[in-house]
């Protein structure tokens, strides 16, 4: 199917693309909107006064939100929310303006593991913040025993605030009406909790979330099998190439390097398909630079917040 790709103008972020400018009015049935791109401490990155947060605020580069992604379904009146953040305020309000009534909650949240920048911004679903009842939080047997164990996040189980969904591998669940969504198990630093992605679909389309893997070789599957069963991927860009953080050993930190999945996909008609996501703050692309350029000259995409993408 044709695809589209939108930004809006509500939400005031720049994007580098081509992209249509469109009213709330003229958007799809159902659509993903991108809350967040950067990895788990946002962009400025904390104690960073290095040129690549600097940009900043130097007014060079502007400010990312942690990695997030907001499910629509306009026929239904419904949005769901793919991690809760550290940016979570932010996210949570603009997500609401999707509904027809921006004073509903939103009506589900899913994640994927238990690092900080994907599951920490439940905290504002507690009695110090929003007060929630029983917020529906979909997650994976460890994630959610994580969850119902470790205080602070037990009392948003024992008071109620949410409402704990268990999610299975591979197992497909009904979000609303027309979206539907599929947890696939990926490897990455499992500490705290195993680590999925997820095939979001619709009757139309499908696309393929993974922000966060160690490196594609470690997956039992084919990544390039795997984008050529959706329509696009939005995949884990942490990191640009090796050496990227001085005085550390970055296997320790495992990510799929971009120029690692440029070059597996270089030959590959499914390069078009594939937008990164999740971009640390030393990552060049999340500025306007060279490499930045190079990538969009080699038919890939970088998600930009804002984004609109068709389902």
């Amino acid at each position: 199917m044709k695809k589209y790709f939108w930004i809006l103008f509500l939400v005031g972020i720049h994007c580098n693309m081509p992209t249509k400018i469109i009213s709330k009015a003229n958007l799809p049935q159902q659509y993903i909107v991108v809350l967040g791109i950067a990895q788990d401490a946002g962009y400025p990155h904390p104690h960073c006064d290095k040129v690549c947060c600097a940009s900043v605020a130097q007014g060079k580069a502007i400010k990312k939100r942690v990695t997030c992604l907001g499910l629509v379904d306009k026929a239904t009146n419904q949005v769901f929310m793919i991690e809760a953040t550290p940016d979570f305020t932010e996210q949570e309000r603009v997500l609401r303006t999707h509904l027809s009534d921006a004073a509903q909650p939103i009506n589900g949240i899913l994640l994927t593991h238990a690092h900080i920048g994907h599951y920490t911004g439940l905290m504002y679903l507690g009695r110090e913040a929003i007060g929630a009842k029983e917020m529906p939080v979909f997650a994976m047997p460890k994630m959610k025993s994580f969850l119902e164990i470790n205080a602070p996040w037990s009392q948003l189980v024992s008071l109620k605030n949410i409402k704990l969904m268990p999610l299975a591998s591979d197992s497909t669940i009904q979000l609303s009406k027309n979206i539907q969504i599929k947890p696939i198990m990926v490897p990455h630093r499992d500490e705290f909790s195993e680590t999925v992605g997820y095939i979001i679909s619709t009757h139309q389309k499908k696309v393929l979330f993974i922000p966060d893997i160690d490196k594609w070789s470690k997956w039992q599957r084919d990544i390039i099998k795997e984008v050529g069963m959706v329509d696009d991927a939005l995949l884990d860009a942490t990191f640009y190439q090796n050496g990227e953080i001085p005085n550390r050993n970055m296997s320790e930190i495992p990510h799929p390097f971009m120029e690692e999945t440029i070059r597996l996909f270089e030959k590959s008609v499914e390069k078009s398909k594939i937008k990164f996501i999740h971009f640390n703050h030393t990552n060049p692309c999340l500025r306007q630079t060279p490499a930045r350029q190079s990538v969009i000259n080699q038919g890939f995409s970088i998600c930009e917040e804002g984004e609109i993408i068709q389902l």
